[in-house]
C-alpha cells in the first residue's frame, strides 16, 4: 500500500512540474512574437519580403460589338455597343539574375536578416496583335504598357532602368490598369494583324526582409539566383544548387506547362499575396490566423534563414523537460525503495523546479550570447546547484555527484538532439531505449511485492544513513 501512495505521489508531482513547464513555453511564444514584431518593424522602414512578377505586355482595345437589348416596348433589338478590353502576352523567353547582397538590421534584443537583390531582368515579347474579325466593326487599339509586379515598392533603391529594343524608357508607378504594387511603362500604339517584337532589359536594386520570391511568368523561364549567405532555404520547385561556405547559388529552368503562374495572373491573383505580409507574421507567432493572405501566385525563391533560431531551439529543448524531470524523479523513488532512503515531497518540487529554470535560463541568455554558449552556462548552473542540494537530501556526496553525473549525460543527449534535427527521432528514441534498459537491468532482481511490505528500518526513524 505504501509503495503504491509513493508511485501515485511522484506522478502526481512529475504532472505538477507541468504547470511552470508550460508557463516557461509561454514565454518562449512570447519572445518569439516580440521578434516577429521586430520583423515587421524592420519591413516597414527597409522593405518586406519581397516578391517578383513579370514583365508583362498589355494591350488595351475598344471595338463595336453587336448586342441584343431590350426597347421601351419591351421587344428585342440588337444594337451597336461599345466595348473596352485587354490582349495580356507573357515573355516567350524570361531571364532573371542578379545577386542577393544579405545583411542584418537589429531592433532591440532581435536581429533581422535583410538583402538588397541587385536584379538584371531580360525578356523577349513575340506579341500578335489580332486582326478584326469583323472589318466592319471599328477597334481601336489603345497604348499598350509593360508591367512588372514588385510587392513593396519601397524597398526600391535606386531608379529602375529599363531598355526596350535598345531605347531607354522611364518607368512609372503602378502597373497601369491592375490594383497592384509595381512599375509600368508606355509604348506606342500597334496596328491590328502587327507582330510586337521587343528585347527588354531592366534593372533595378530591390531591399526586402529575409525573403523573395519570384514568379515564373514567362513562357521559357530562367531564373538565378547567389548570395554569400550560407543557410539559404529554397521555395517551390527544387533548383539546381550550390551551397558551401562561400554561400549559394541556385537556378531554376522551368516552362510555362511546368507552372500555374500564367492562369493565376489571369485569375487576378498578386504579387503582394504571393508571401505573408508582415501583420500575417505576427499573427502566426501569436498562433492567429492570417489576415492578408489571399490567391497568392506560384512562385520561386528563397529565405534566409537563420540555422540557429534560438526560440525554436529553447522551445523544442522544453519538450524533453518533462522526461528529464520523470528520470530524476524515478531515481529518488529507486533510492527511496531500494535504499529506504526518505525523500519528501518538498525535496521533489524544488528540485523540479530547478529542472524547469534551466530552460528559462537558455532562452534569456541565449538572446544576448550565442546559443551553444548559453546552454553550456545554464546546464553549468543548474548542475552544479543541483549537485550541491543532492548532496544533503540523498546524505552522501558521492549521491549527489552521481546524480548531477547523470543530468549531465542527459543535457548532453538534448544539445545532440537539438543541433541534429534531421535525425532528431532516432536520436530519442535510442536515448529512450537506453535509459528504459538501465533501469531495466538495474532493477531485474528487486523483489516489488517484499519493497512494498517491508517496513522502514529503525535508523531511517533517527535520521542515519542505513548505507
Amino acid at each position: 500500500m505504501r509503495l503504491m501512495f509513493k508511485v501515485l505521489l511522484v506522478l502526481g508531482m512529475t504532472l505538477a512540474i507541468l504547470v511552470p513547464l508550460s508557463m516557461i513555453r509561454g514565454v518562449i511564444h512570447d519572445r518569439q512574437a516580440y521578434r516577429a514584431e521586430a520583423v515587421a518593424d524592420v519591413a516597414r522602414s527597409y522593405g518586406g519580403a519581397q516578391s517578383f512578377a513579370g514583365p508583362v505586355l498589355v494591350v488595351p482595345f475598344t471595338e463595336a460589338v453587336e448586342v441584343e437589348e431590350l426597347d421601351k416596348a419591351n421587344v428585342p433589338r440588337k444594337v451597336m455597343r461599345e466595348r473596352s478590353g485587354q490582349w495580356t502576352f507573357f515573355p516567350t523567353r524570361l531571364d532573371i539574375d542578379g545577386p542577393l547582397l544579405p545583411a542584418t538590421r537589429k531592433r532591440g534584443l532581435h536581429e533581422v536578416r535583410v538583402y538588397d537583390w541587385q536584379a538584371v531582368v531580360g525578356a523577349r515579347f513575340d506579341a500578335k496583335i489580332p486582326p478584326a474579325d469583323d472589318p466592319a466593326r471599328s477597334r481601336r487599339i489603345g497604348q499598350p504598357w509593360l508591367a512588372v509586379g514588385i510587392a513593396d515598392v519601397r524597398g526600391l533603391r535606386s531608379i529602375p532602368q529599363l531598355r526596350v529594343n535598345g531605347r531607354a524608357m522611364a518607368m512609372e508607378q503602378g502597373m497601369g490598369s491592375r490594383d497592384a504594387p509595381g512599375l509600368h511603362v508606355r509604348l506606342a500604339p500597334p496596328a491590328a494583324g502587327q507582330t510586337l517584337v521587343l528585347d527588354t532589359d531592366l534593372r533595378f536594386q530591390l531591399g526586402g526582409t529575409e525573403s523573395l520570391a519570384i514568379v515564373p511568368l514567362g513562357k521559357d523561364n530562367r531564373i538565378a539566383l547567389t548570395s554569400t549567405w550560407r543557410h539559404p532555404s529554397f521555395a517551390g520547385t527544387s533548383p539546381r544548387q550550390r551551397i558551401d561556405a562561400t554561400g549559394f547559388t541556385a537556378e531554376w529552368q522551368l516552362a510555362s506547362v511546368a507552372t500555374n503562374a500564367q492562369r493565376q495572373y489571369f485569375e487576378g491573383a498578386s504579387t503582394t499575396t504571393a508571401e505573408a505580409s508582415p501583420v500575417d507574421a505576427v499573427a502566426a507567432a501569436m498562433g492567429e490566423p492570417a489576415q492578408s493572405r489571399a490567391i497568392a501566385l506560384d512562385t520561386v525563391g528563397v529565405s534566409l534563414i537563420d540555422p540557429v533560431d534560438v526560440y525554436t531551439q529553447a522551445d523544442r529543448a522544453t519538450k524533453y523537460g518533462l522526461l528529464f524531470v520523470l528520470l530524476t524523479f524515478v531515481g529518488f523513488f529507486m533510492f527511496e525503495l531500494i535504499r529506504s532512503l526518505p525523500i519528501h515531497p518538498i525535496q521533489y518540487a524544488l528540485v523540479g523546479l530547478a529542472l524547469a529554470i534551466f530552460f528559462l535560463l537558455l532562452v534569456g541568455l541565449s538572446e544576448h550570447i550565442a546559443f551553444g554558449q548559453a546552454y553550456l552556462i545554464a546546464s553549468v548552473a543548474c548542475l552544479g546547484l543541483l549537485g550541491f542540494y543532492l548532496s544533503a537530501v540523498l546524505r552522501s556526496l558521492a549521491r549527489g555527484i552521481g546524480f548531477a553525473a547523470m543530468l549531465a549525460l542527459l543535457y548532453g543527449a538534448l544539445y545532440g538532439l537539438l543541433v541534429s534535427e534531421d535525425n532528431a527521432l532516432v536520436l530519442g528514441s535510442g536515448l529512450l531505449f537506453v535509459i528504459l534498459s538501465a533501469l531495466m537491468v538495474a532493477t531485474r532482481k528487486v523483489d516489488w511485492y517484499q519493497l512494498s511490505r517491508a517496513p522502514r528500518v529503525d535508523g531511517l526513524r533517527d535520521g542515519l544513513d542505513p548505507a
